[in-house]
């Protein structure tokens, strides 16, 4: 509360009063100040002991001027604060139910598939709660492989290639939330020797003959290997007598080394994996341009 006094009303000056309430019974005091500088954002007020305070001018009576006696009345609303501590706790319990309850699940790591330099990963579905992925890192023996991966929640594999033949690796993943870091379960395994032809992962693309198709198929069996009708993340070689096709493109883009279906055959006589490079449908020459002068280009 504040009103405006004159000179002749100075017997009241710096006199405690009791404050008007807008809501229950509250404690108030009410003190006297002259007018100093009156500017049109703050004004100075001065009290009888020669302290000097800033108010915002709008807040002053209307009229007031230099020289005119103010009191101001400061009350405290105790209705008012229990409010307030009501709706913040409020906030805070129902933050706990939303966050503070459901944190995000440990992922749970796997190995899907291994060949004599690859290993492909898998892992279940993230399981977030309320939280926010910010990133996901593969480790090969303790050491991040590359960039985080582009696209987590889209992909729940991962394939790491370049490794030793018959070599043990371990390995783990890591996913950074907004609610904090999780590490997933270490799991370990042993890159194939090359007569342990299991990881072999074949698909096919354009071949001159029905015959000729199935009995790769059969081959494949034979070895112990696994086919499948469309280029995956766990394919190691495409077959194949002639360019072009789905698969085959898929497989270009994807780098899987594009053979003929000897290699197949010489893998099954050697009962060893072999080099695909002598096998490849076109070979690359020295210039940077594949060629494949035996093999048309299948439209």
């Amino acid at each position: 509360m504040m009103t405006a006094a004159n000179h002749n009303n100075n017997n009241h000056s710096g006199s405690n009063a009791q404050g008007s309430t807008s809501s229950g019974s509250k404690q108030g005091s009410s003190i006297c100040f002259t007018v100093g500088k009156v500017d049109a954002g703050m004004t100075t007020l001065l009290t009888e002991d020669h302290h000097l305070i800033e108010f915002p001018s709008l807040l002053l009576p209307k009229g007031v001027s230099a020289g005119s006696v103010v009191n101001i009345s400061v009350n405290r609303n105790l209705e008012e604060e229990q409010n307030r501590r009501d709706e913040f706790w409020a906030l805070q319990d129902e933050i706990l139910d939303q966050f503070g309850k459901n944190p995000p699940k440990t992922p749970t790591l796997r190995v899907k598939s291994l060949t004599q330099s690859t290993c492909t990963l898998e892992w279940d579905s993230l399981v977030l709660n309320q939280a926010s992925l910010r990133s996901l890192d593969v480790y090969k023996n303790g050491v991040k492989q590359g960039h985080s991966i582009a696209s987590p929640y889209h992909t729940n594999q991962y394939k790491l290639s370049g490794l030793e033949i018959d070599h043990m690796f371990s390995f783990y993943i890591e996913i950074k939330t907004s609610a904090g870091t999780l590490r997933s379960n270490e799991v370990k395994a042993r890159t194939h020797t090359l007569d342990n032809l299991t990881g072999t992962n074949i698909c096919f693309g354009v071949f001159e003959s029905d015959a000729a198709l199935e009995e790769c198929k059969r081959l494949v069996v034979e070895i112990g290997g696994t086919w499948t009708e469309e280029v995956g993340i766990e394919t190691t070689h495409l077959l194949c007598h002639v360019q072009g096709g789905y698969n085959y493109e898929a497989a270009l883009q994807q780098s899987i080394p594009i053979v003929k279906p000897e290699w197949l055959k010489a893998c099954v006589e050697h009962k060893k994996l072999q080099a695909a490079l002598p096998y490849y449908l076109v070979q690359p020459s020295s210039n940077g341009i594949s060629s494949h002068p035996d093999t048309p280009a299948q439209e």
